[in-house]
């Protein structure tokens, strides 16, 4: 089920009001309308899946028990290591099975043996990667003991198949949201307005910038030997703000739908395209991701204490297999080898928390430094969202060979709506900068004005929704 679809718009009233009216009184009684309208969430895409997550629902479950009862440390490495086989297995058997087929069989042709397999026909199950890094988080931390396993089934399934951030997340830590199902949630009408401001702010960015620049994106990357340097250069910041809008927006209905219900998520995009250099650029964008691997990979891995050469290799490591976990595509696995040489020289030179603090916080505009260093930065990432895009390495090379050649300079063929859409991402990065301080743009925007001018740019967005809506596309992050 789509949030920019009908069937949403259907469905969450619905809920919202079984929830706050129906079975408000009862915790339990919420909790298990949660688990049950999350399944149908999920299940409405595919119901044949819906037997996948509830086995590891199980499965991870039973271990969180069973580690809370085992004092035997070996006995306890094996539970922990039977929920990371099974939850792996099944994220590596469902994402991976034919990418690693394929490569199998090229790897042998290199030396003049023909194998011809037959591939799988394997349906990828929708947020499969990001459940399955929920649910392995929650048995990590009851392992190292930083959690105290739930007892209650009903509130550990609802924890994994929580419906707003179920299929692209965010990746909600179990320390963040479990103990919010035991505690009582009444109605919050400001909190019910603040969460609807975010839900309004992630479909103008989906439905709006992200939609309408994935037109031309598609346009100039599915033919991209048809047109000048300058040209792709255009359908390359179209993609970023494509994949920028479509997740961070989903993030935010993800949020904000949350918080309707009376759930805190963690945030998970802070205005990434504001970012000073790359090391910040990471701190800003998919923030779930990548504290997760921070915690959960990096760290174990000795982080950066170490020499040198720990530090290289560490980083290789976690930005090589935060591409992997992408898709099954050496494109992401380039895209996050690009990243990590784009992070290493500031890593090495002990810069990369050189930039903590927002950008001109004190100030309506940055600085020539700052302006100069988000342009090399943004421009760095454009780069690398060409390997992200592209259908595979050679594409991504021919794609970025003619943006650095002679036809760099001509002045690429601009449309009537090609220049509306433009217009509309320089407001988009406009209002964006101006609440740059708050969790979301719209935050706090214009509280400071009269009630009547804070509506009339309610209503002006809801309205842009409706005139701009480009062509209803799944989000991006669902593949993944």
């Amino acid at each position: 089920m789509l949030f920019n679809s009908i069937d949403f718009a259907l469905f969450l009233p619905i809920v919202f009001l079984l929830y706050w009216f129906v079975v408000n009184k009862n915790v339990k009684h919420q909790n298990a309308l949660i688990f049950i309208v999350s399944y149908v969430f999920y299940g409405w895409w595919d119901w044949r899946f819906l037997s996948l997550i509830l086995f590891s629902t199980i499965v991870d479950y039973t271990i969180g028990l069973l580690l809370s009862k085992e004092e035997n440390q070996s006995k306890r490495k094996l539970f922990l290591w039977i929920s990371i086989l099974v939850n792996l297995g099944f994220l590596g058997f469902f994402k991976y099975s034919n990418f690693f087929i394929e490569n199998f069989v090229e790897a042998f042709s290199l030396f003049g043996a023909q194998i011809k397999p037959n591939t799988l026909n394997i349906i990828l199950p929708v947020g499969i990667s990001f459940y399955t890094f929920q649910t392995l988080s929650y048995t990590i931390d009851v392992y190292r003991r930083k959690l105290e396993p739930t007892k209650d089934f009903i509130v550990f399934g609802s924890f994994v198949s929580f419906f707003p951030q179920l299929v692209a997340g965010p990746i909600e830590r179990a320390t963040n949201l479990l103990p919010q199902f035991y505690q009582i949630r009444k109605f919050n009408y400001s909190r019910a307005v603040d969460g609807l401001r975010q839900i309004l702010w992630g479909l103008f960015k989906k439905v709006v910038i992200a939609d309408n620049a994935a037109e031309y994106a598609n346009l100039y990357f599915n033919n991209s030997a048809d047109y000048s340097g300058s040209a792709l250069v255009l359908g390359a910041i179209f993609f970023t703000f494509q994949i920028y809008g479509d997740f961070s927006g989903y993030s935010d209905i993800a949020i904000g739908v949350s918080r309707l219900f009376g759930f805190d998520l963690k945030r998970n995009f802070a205005f990434p395209y504001f970012s000073r250099d790359i090391a910040e650029f990471w701190r800003r964008w998919h923030i779930s991701l990548s504290s997760w691997f921070r915690d959960y990979l990096y760290i174990p891995l000795g982080g950066s204490i170490g020499g040198t050469w720990m530090k290289v290799r560490n980083t290789f490591i976690i930005f090589l297999i935060s591409g992997f976990w992408h898709g099954a595509n050496w494109t992401f696995v380039v895209w996050g080898a690009l990243n990590a040489v784009y992070f290493l020289p500031l890593l090495l030179l002990n810069k990369n928390r050189s930039n903590i603090g927002t950008v001109a916080e004190n100030s309506n505009l940055p600085t020539f430094k700052e302006f100069y260093n988000i342009i090399l930065t943004f421009s760095l990432t454009v780069i690398a969202w060409v390997f992200f895009r592209a259908e595979n390495i050679e594409h991504a090379l021919s794609y970025l060979s003619i943006i650095f050649s002679s036809s760099l300079f001509t002045i690429p063929v601009i449309t009537l709506k090609m220049m509306l859409i433009l217009v509309l991402i320089i407001f988009f990065i406009a209002i964006e900068w101006l609440g740059r301080t708050n969790e979301y743009a719209i935050e706090k925007l214009g509280f400071s004005k009269p009630r009547f001018i804070r509506v009339s740019f309610y209503y002006m967005l809801i309205s842009m929704i409706f005139l701009f809506a480009g062509s209803n596309q799944q989000f991006i992050y669902f593949q993944f």
